[in-house]
């Protein structure tokens, strides 16, 4: 709460755009799936998420990042 107030509730999301990577900078070099939300909260209805995944060595994907605007 004291680096943003609080988005509240998810209302909504919707995929914009998935796209891969092979690389992405200052991260090492891999299998790499970013995606974008169009996504509403109670507290802020017009928000783009963007999700980073990575793949593991195991095959896995994995959360690797997490940016709002």
């Amino acid at each position: 709460a004291k680096a943003r107030k609080p988005l509240g509730v998810m209302k909504s999301r919707k995929l914009l755009n998935a796209q891969s990577a092979k690389s992405l900078p200052g991260a090492p070099d891999g299998e790499y799936l970013l995606m974008q939300f169009d996504t509403a909260f109670t507290a802020k209805e017009k928000a783009v998420e963007t999700v980073t995944s990575m793949k593991e060595p195991d095959g896995t994907w994995k959360a690797a990042g997490y940016f709002i605007r």
